[in-house]
Parts: C-alpha cells; sequence; structure tokens
C-alpha cells in the first residue's frame, strides 16, 4: 500500500462527502505538531481547493519531525469551502485578496515564524518525514534552498508504468539542468528556503508564473541550492500542465521537442532572464 493511500478517502471530494471524522483527525494530528517556537515554517497556500486541501493537510499533520515546525495556510480569497476546511482542521490561516501564487505565497513568507519556510501547494500530499528531510538539507553550511521532486498519481487514464517512464525522463532533465541552472530545476510545491533572505529578497507577484524560480535564482548568489532526490521525500500531486497539455503522451512528446530544442542552455550559466508579455500580470489584464 502507498504511503498516501488513506489520503484519497479525501482527494477529490468535495467538502460535504468528506467524512467528517476525517477533519476531527487531522484537527488533533495539527494540535500535536504545531509549535510556538518553530524551527520550519510550512505554508499551504489556497485558491478554491476544497477537493484536494482536506488530503494536503491530513498528510502534513502526521509529519514524523525532530524539528519544531508550524503549518499556517493562506486562503486566496477562495470562492468555495477552502476556508473552512481551514478551520475544521485547526489550521490558522491568512486570507490574501490579490489573487495569484506570487501574492500568496508572499502572505505565507510575510507570516513566517521559522527560520526555514517551506512552499506547500494544497493539490499535493507529503510523504510522513518530508519535512524533517527538507530542513535536514537546508541545515547544511552554505544552503540558502532545497527542492524535492515529485510524482503523479495514477488512475485510470494515466498508468503507473506510463507515469514512471514520464517521471524518469523528467527527473534526468532536472538533475542534468540543476549543474548551471537550478533555477528552472525548482517548483512551488516542493521548494524550501531560509526565511529572512527571502523575506528580504521577496517574492514576485508582477508575475503569473515562474515567481518561485525567479526566488531560487535570486537566491543562489548568496549561497546553494540542493536537490533532494530521496524517494522517501518525494510528494504526490494531481495533473496540473501534463493534463493540459492534452494528456501524458502528448505532454510526454511537447516536453521532449521543448527540451532537445533548447538542450544546449541548460549547460550554460544565465545571469538574467527576460519577462515575456503573456506572463506579465500588467499586460494579461489588459
Amino acid at each position: 500500500m502507498k504511503w498516501y493511500s488513506k489520503y484519497l478517502n479525501a482527494y477529490e471530494k468535495r467538502f460535504e462527502d468528506i467524512d467528517p471524522s476525517i477533519f476531527d483527525e487531522v484537527g488533533r494530528n495539527m494540535a500535536s505538531v504545531q509549535s510556538d517556537v518553530p524551527l520550519v515554517t510550512v505554508s499551504v497556500i489556497a485558491y478554491n481547493e476544497e477537493r484536494h486541501l482536506a488530503a494536503c493537510l491530513w498528510s502534513l499533520s502526521e509529519q514524523q519531525c525532530r524539528y519544531p515546525m508550524e503549518i499556517i495556510g493562506v486562503d486566496n480569497e477562495s470562492k468555495d469551502h477552502t476556508e473552512e476546511i481551514y478551520r475544521r482542521c485547526g489550521v490558522r490561516y491568512y486570507t490574501e485578496t490579490q489573487h495569484s501564487c506570487g501574492w500568496a505565497r508572499l502572505c505565507g513568507l510575510s507570516h513566517a515564524r521559522g527560520k526555514y519556510h517551506l512552499n506547500i501547494d494544497s493539490d499535493t500530499m507529503y510523504p510522513p518525514h518530508y519535512v524533517e528531510m527538507m530542513v535536514d538539507m537546508l541545515e547544511k553550511p552554505g544552503t540558502v534552498g532545497v527542492s524535492s521532486l515529485w510524482s503523479y498519481i495514477p488512475d485510470s487514464q494515466h498508468s503507473a508504468f506510463g507515469l514512471k517512464i514520464f517521471e524518469f525522463c523528467r527527473d534526468t532533465h532536472i538533475w542534468l539542468q540543476h549543474f548551471k541552472r537550478p533555477e528552472l530545476s525548482i517548483r512551488g510545491l516542493v521548494f524550501g528556503y531560509d526565511t529572512a533572505l527571502a523575506q528580504k529578497l521577496g517574492i514576485r507577484t508582477d508575475i503569473i508564473r515562474g515567481e518561485d524560480g525567479y526566488l531560487a535564482f535570486q537566491l543562489k548568489d548568496y549561497g546553494k541550492i540542493r536537490f533532494l532526490r530521496s524517494r522517501k521525500a518525494r510528494a504526490v500531486t494531481g495533473y496540473g500542465t501534463v493534463g493540459n497539455d492534452g494528456g501524458l503522451w502528448q505532454s510526454f512528446w511537447y516536453r521532449i521537442k521543448k527540451y532537445t530544442l533548447s538542450i544546449g542552455n541548460i549547460f550554460v550559466k544565465e545571469t538574467k532572464y527576460e519577462d515575456k508579455d503573456d506572463n506579465l500580470v500588467a499586460k494579461r489584464k489588459k
């Protein structure tokens, strides 16, 4: 049985269809893992995520971590039951009225009390030693940021075998890329960093996507971005952009073509990135 199997009892379910005893269990767990003097802050960002948030918080509430931690939430002014799920699970949360991943992450970072801050996406579930292993890496001298890897949940449209091939190719590309361009290998759902330094640098809110990578791009001037490859620290999530590309194999071949055309770039450091108009919030609003 997979470590996340029981959390699927709350995954992709509407608020009213989730067994109330799950909320009670998560609430009790949360009370036992929260610290008033945390070394690490875990902030969960959510916008209309009632079908995923409970499963995410359930997994976080069962973290086995020897470091003192706090778990907080950010509600990006959701229109569904997201806010109520935070309350039912006993999670202190903040409402961010400006809508974007950048604003939500910045809100979480602004309220973080721990020396380290871990980004958490509410459509993702995390293995029991995830937080501990991320902090272990962050505690290494000269480290300013750490990223883990992630897998997808097999279902009727995405076979376990096909996902293994897809993830192996993707992970290989990330591994090759991280030597010179770690900022391109970062994903917000599995990213942690030095809180004070990130608060000093800030998180971009003027772009639609890529705020996590840009933060890593800035952080690497102050130390090393490390990558945690252990399967014990591998999160599991929904399909996101994989589904947007028309399915697993369509996404696979799209990425093969894209990465093949740009393969030479991953072996060269980049000192500046130009923003694309279609990724600027101001341009999109026009």
